[in-house]
């Protein structure tokens, strides 16, 4: 967003109202202004309600069932965030929790490239950024990849990644409609 564009949908204040007030605190720390695009979303109040009461968003993203060991998890977002060309998704959790979920610096700044040095990688991170990569480029899978993957993950667990991939994805097409300030973390 250039530095003249105004957001498309306004967030809500930041001084935040009940009932916005006490769920948001439940998924981001009160010491820090709650996300804009969090704010912006807050302006279809019932829907923004529901994704936090049911669990769908919480203090290290969406659908956080701690399945996925938080490292995998942070860089599988990471990567459909640069994938999916989701700066503001990727600047909120790289300033808040992606060193925290286990990440280096020189991982982050690894994983906003197009192709990711290797040397830095487990195997096991190596199959998962493949099969990031696919999905968010080709909304598929080719063979070798799912056969590389499974070498590492349980069906169980490729279902999952596959739909935080998904949901990921979905939030860069919310970035793009809203256009959100970048959050001053």
């Amino acid at each position: 967003m250039t530095a003249t564009s105004r957001p498309r949908i306004e967030p809500v204040d930041v001084d935040l109202k009940e009932p916005l007030k006490s769920k948001m605190a439940t998924i981001f720390p009160a010491a820090l202004p709650s996300p804009t695009l969090y704010r912006s979303v807050a302006r279809n109040e019932s829907l923004f309600i529901d994704m936090i009461d049911m669990h769908f968003i919480g203090p290290t993203g969406l659908m956080e069932r701690k399945t996925i060991p938080s490292r995998l998890r942070e860089l599988l977002i990471l990567r459909t965030c640069t994938l999916a060309g989701n700066e503001y998704e990727f600047n909120l959790h790289e300033r808040t929790i992606s060193e925290k979920m286990g990440l280096t610096r020189e991982e982050i700044d690894d994983l906003k490239t197009k192709s990711v040095d290797k040397t830095l990688w487990s195997v096991t991170e190596i199959s998962l950024i493949s099969l990031t990569d696919e999905l968010v480029s080709t909304l598929s899978v080719s063979d070798p990849v799912f056969e590389q993957a499974l070498e590492h993950f349980s069906n169980t667990e490729l279902i999952e990644m596959t739909q935080l991939v998904g949901l990921y994805t979905s939030v860069a097409m919310l970035v793009s409609l809203i256009r959100p300030e970048t959050d001053p973390y």
